[in-house]
C-alpha cells in the first residue's frame, strides 16, 4: 500500500511537470507572437525598414497549440498511469508517442535556430 501511495504521488509530480511544460510552451508562444510587434516599433524608432513578416505570429500560435497538446497529453498520461497503478500493471509511454514528441521538439528547435539565423 505504501508503494502504491508513492507511485500515485510520483504520477502527480509527473502530471504537474506536463502542466509546467505546457504553460512554458504557451508563454513562449505569446512572446514569439509579440516579437513582430516589438520589431515594428523598433523599426519606427530607428527609422529603419524591417520587412514585416507574420512568421513570428504563426510560430507563436503554433507554440501555443503545442502547449495545449502537451496539456491534453499530460492528462491522458496521468489517467492511464493512475489506472495502471490501481490495477498494479505497468503503463509505459507508447514508443510512437515518445518518438513523436522528440520529432516535434526537434522541429521546433530547427525553426527557432533558423529564425535566429535569418534575423541576425
Amino acid at each position: 500500500m505504501a508503494t502504491q501511495n508513492s507511485d500515485h504521488l510520483a504520477n502527480e509530480r509527473t502530471y504537474l511537470a506536463y502542466l509546467r511544460t505546457s504553460l512554458s510552451f504557451i508563454a513562449f508562444g505569446f512572446v514569439i507572437a509579440r516579437f513582430s510587434l516589438f520589431a515594428q516599433e523598433f523599426s519606427l524608432m530607428t527609422r529603419q525598414h524591417i520587412p514585416s513578416t507574420h512568421l513570428s505570429t504563426v510560430f507563436g500560435v503554433a507554440m501555443a497549440i503545442v502547449g495545449i497538446v502537451v496539456a491534453v497529453y499530460g492528462v491522458r498520461r496521468y489517467i492511464t498511469t493512475y489506472d495502471g497503478i490501481a490495477r498494479d500493471k505497468a503503463a509505459p509511454m507508447p514508443p510512437r508517442a515518445a518518438a513523436a514528441i522528440g520529432v516535434i521538439l526537434a522541429l521546433i528547435g530547427l525553426v527557432v535556430a533558423g529564425t535566429l539565423f535569418l534575423y541576425r
